[in-house]
């Protein structure tokens, strides 16, 4: 399958990635085939989807007469017949291993040998998803941030039985909609972002846990420190800039004293044995009359993604 020859992309599972990824290839003038369970769902994707493209044309990142045209491009459905002629097809239901692999033997039966077929998982190993499929070669990943019709990173990650055609394609299909495609080039647990994510984060819950800080002083240290710059400076760009000698000398003090526990901080556990699970309870690190603050930030985020795509 050749970039050119995608004109059509289904999209599998339409929640909170699935139908920003369908907003995506609309947008840039694919067909879409939005696929779930129940009629409900859809109704409610294709709901957040005008949402979102109302919010982007008051920003500015498109017009108003564009919006009726990206909607015309989704076409919903719960029949998973109705996605096989897809020339692309990206699996976006919940993180669960046994549901994926069997998603992916189901569409490996039902599509063409040269239709892609791309998972949008963003920890879960390429190679064990694709475990049940027998043309594992055109199975990959594509691991979409949110918001994924905003954010420009996509993971494209090989898997062990992952041709490298299949991964060139698909990022000439990704650029072709704006993205910025980053090859993963061994299959391992959480891939770049959410290695670097996590390790950050706990690094950052350990400190809490420790007494070192409270939560509002370690994302103050992030969101007006070091975050500020790390939209135009990685850290391995920052390691050459300040020099690899003191960064070496700086690890050789320091890291014997962060966090390199293996599994999760017992204060998380915590929180989530005692039902503090953040938004969706009204307690986790913060508690409910701390979150206006939080969802303004949502906003915030919109801006800085223009910007980012401008």
């Amino acid at each position: 399958m050749r970039a050119e020859d995608v004109s059509t992309v289904a999209v599998i599972g339409a929640g909170l990635m699935g139908h920003g990824i369908a907003q995506i290839f609309a947008s840039s003038n694919y067909e879409v085939r939005l696929l779930d369970i129940t009629d409900e769902i859809l109704a409610k994707a294709i709901q957040n989807v005008r949402s979102n493209l109302i919010m982007m044309a008051q920003s500015g990142l498109i017009s108003d007469e564009e919006i009726d045209t990206i909607m015309s491009k989704i076409t919903t459905t719960t029949d998973m017949n109705d996605v096989k002629e897809a020339q692309l097809i990206i699996e976006a239901v919940t993180e669960d291993r046994q549901l994926k692999q069997n998603i992916f033997e189901r569409l490996d039966n039902l599509c063409p040998t040269d239709t892609i077929l791309a998972t949008n998982t963003s920890v879960i190993r390429i190679t064990e998803i694709a475990a049940k499929a027998r043309y594992r070669e055109r199975i990959l990943g594509t691991h979409f941030w949110n918001p994924p019709y905003l954010v420009p990173l996509v993971e494209v990650i090989k898997g062990d039985n992952s041709s490298d055609e299949i991964i060139k394609e698909t990022c000439r299909v990704l650029r072709s909609v704006g993205k910025h495609p980053v090859t993963v080039m061994k299959d391992v647990p959480g891939f770049i972002g959410n290695r670097l994510q996590h390790a950050l984060w706990r690094e950052a819950i350990s400190i809490v846990a420790n007494g070192i800080a409270d939560p509002a002083a370690v994302d103050d240290v992030i969101k007006k420190g070091l975050g500020m710059r790390l939209p135009v400076l990685g850290p391995l760009e920052n390691a050459d800039m300040v020099g690899l000698d003191l960064t070496l000398a700086i690890h050789e003090y320091v890291l014997k004293h962060i966090d390199s526990s293996p599994g999760p901080s017992p204060l998380l556990r915590e929180k989530v044995e005692k039902g503090e699970l953040g938004f969706k309870t009204g307690r986790g690190f913060y508690t409910s009359v701390s979150y206006t603050h939080l969802r303004a930030h949502e906003t915030s985020l919109h801006l800085v993604c223009r910007l980012l795509l401008e």
